[in-house]
């Protein structure tokens, strides 16, 4: 059980979260706050003045009063008809991750909503109930409000969840573990769907896989450079210092480490006739560099996010007051950032796979890097896979923040598709994850032909994490199974927890 502080919770508290599915609870000291906003939305819900979300309809619909007689109906009613979403369901460890910081919202006590609503969460989280919420129909403004929408309907009672990987309705499943379906009070359904949670959510997953790529490529990356014998020069520490970008340093100083004690490099500095090694190997710490660094930018925005207030409206001393919280844009620019980097790396890792197997550029390590080519194809289109997925997050790279179209009768006629944007990075990093597997096949390969010569320590380590699960290729053989063990060793970060790689975010 995970104890939460709004507005002080950190990325590795939700990494944790989300990696080991640990139900959540909020700190006592939320109880207070949150009371006294309840005792505000009270009031205006019994007084005559049009409180919106209150007392009132939505969105075009806002001008319109509610009897205080139909309060819980309205709320009701609202996320009934917002349960609109469609596509495959959200992964259960998303769908709980995006729980938690709707009780982090909540917990800020801005929201207004009773103490019953939160405790409603964190008993979902604590029974494992998990609300089947479709992936698509958020634009990412007025909070994500479809997908949102079908998480309330659980702790209504409608709806569908998963318990123990069973899908079942949500009324059975509230039963089973003994909980009552929540009857919602005045603004508490709004708070519950407006917000950006869904978004923030799968933004973050992808922000956590992405460091483990980045991470993985760091590795990769060196055991590419050992493989073709490649240059150390352009790692020097003056180089990079001259230059001042946090990453590139970093990713050179990384480097440095994880190569030290090669032997291959060592044999090499004197009487080689290449005077520059191309840039995928010359330019890592630049390109890798830059792209950590912009992912820890993207790590700033979305640990404010996900400490955030960001529905509407907002309960403050100064009364209850209406904005734009729910506007995605930050998430939206974030997830953007993340896809960025995601693609930059992919691309210049595969052009260190394309090295590897090309024999007028690989300094004589055999075509394809099979001992017999021509009788045998090697990793041939295994590098061709590489170049497939590479050009595929460069087209899911393109910016989804600059896509805005109007909805609800032009009343919200400027959304962030912050949506769209995170949720491609599942499907990034997953193609990110081949590539750099591919990778880490062909160099492993590429410095056994190096023999006797042997790579740095470290490396070694990675390479012998490698081959307990993939043995060395000679003759060709059915690879789809080997290349997706790869991908998963990169994935869980082991080949670089192997390597004993310490980088952080």
């Amino acid at each position: 059980m995970l104890t939460l502080t709004p507005g002080a919770t950190t990325l590795a508290q939700l990494e944790t979260l989300f990696r080991q599915g640990l139900p959540a609870r909020l700190s006592d000291d939320c109880r207070a706050p949150v009371a006294a906003a309840h005792a505000q939305i009270q009031a205006a819900a019994q007084g005559e003045a049009a409180v919106y979300g209150v007392n009132t309809g939505f969105g075009k619909l806002a001008s319109v009063k509610i009897a205080a007689r139909d309060t819980a109906t309205l709320q009701r009613n609202l996320i009934l008809s917002h349960c609109c979403g469609v596509g495959e369901p959200l992964d259960p460890a998303t769908t709980r991750l995006m729980m938690a910081l709707k009780l982090l919202s909540l917990g800020r006590g801005a929201s207004g909503v009773r103490w019953e609503v939160i405790a409603q969460i964190e008993a979902l989280l604590a029974h494992g109930i998990t609300p089947v919420v479709p992936s698509q129909g958020s634009v990412g403004a007025s909070g994500d409000l479809a997908p949102l929408a079908h998480m309330t309907a659980v702790m209504i009672g409608a709806g569908e969840a998963l318990v123990g990987g069973q899908r079942m309705n949500a009324a059975q499943a509230l039963e089973r573990a003994g909980i009552a379906p929540l009857t919602l009070g005045p603004k508490e359904g709004l708070a519950l769907i407006n917000g950006t949670q869904f978004s923030t959510a799968l933004a973050l997953t992808g922000l956590f896989d992405a460091w483990r790529l980045a991470r993985g490529a760091l590795l990769t990356g060196c055991l590419s450079t050992d493989a073709i014998m490649g240059s150390t020069a352009p790692l020097q520490e003056a180089i990079h210092a001259l230059r001042g970008h946090r990453g590139q340093i970093e990713v050179a100083a990384t480097m440095r480490a994880l190569m030290a004690g090669s032997v291959i490099r060592e044999s090499h500095r004197d009487g080689d006739t290449r005077v520059q090694d191309p840039y995928c190997i010359r330019c890592q710490p630049q390109v890798l560099g830059a792209s950590i660094d912009l992912l820890r930018f993207a790590a700033t925005t979305l640990e404010t996010e996900a400490n955030a207030v960001t529905d509407n409206p907002i309960v403050t001393p100064e009364g209850i007051l209406s904005g734009g919280n729910f506007h995605a844009e930050p998430v939206a620019f974030a997830a953007d950032i993340i896809a960025l980097a995601l693609a930059e790396i992919g691309a210049i890792a595969q052009r260190r796979v394309a090295l590897m197997v090309d024999p007028t550029l690989s300094h004589d390590l055999p075509p394809f890097l099979t001992p017999e080519p021509g009788l045998n194809s090697g990793y041939m289109i295994a590098e061709v896979t590489t170049a497939a997925l590479m050009s595929e997050n460069k087209h899911l790279a393109n910016p989804c923040s600059t896509d805005s179209t109007p909805t609800s009768a032009n009343q919200e006629d400027h959304v962030s598709m912050a949506a769209h944007g995170a949720r491609r990075l599942g499907r990034m990093t997953a193609n990110l994850s081949v590539i750099l597997g591919v990778e880490a096949l062909c160099a492993a390969q590429g410095i056994h032909y190096r023999a006797p010569l042997t790579t740095a320590p470290r490396l070694a380590q990675a390479i012998d994490a490698l081959r307990t699960h993939v043995p060395p290729l000679a003759a060709d053989r059915y690879l789809a199974p080997e290349i997706e063990t790869a991908a998963s060793l990169i994935r869980t970060d082991a080949l670089a927890q192997a390597a004993g790689l310490e980088f952080e975010l």
